[in-house]
């Protein structure tokens, strides 16, 4: 959760990514480990679905995706 990437090269051309909460247990063990015992993060998808950020909280995700100038859209 703490390796830095260019998040708007991987969201492409739209400048859209979506938000959508995920519970820790459905993520990989070695994420899972450093996810300091949250129940919930965050992630950021591109148009395509792929998934190019975890981050600890809903605010955050929003705050990420308007610093690397995307549009952040939630998703339940």
């Amino acid at each position: 959760m703490n390796t830095r990437h260019e998040i708007a090269e991987k969201a492409g051309a739209d400048r859209i990514v979506y938000v959508r909460p995920v519970l820790v247990s459905d993520l990989p063990e070695e994420v899972q480990e450093q996810a300091g015992g949250l129940d919930m993060i965050y992630a950021l998808h591109d148009t395509d679905g792929e998934r190019i950020a975890l981050v600890r909280d809903r605010r955050l995700a929003f705050m990420l995706a308007r610093q690397n100038d995307l549009a952040p859209v939630s998703v339940h």
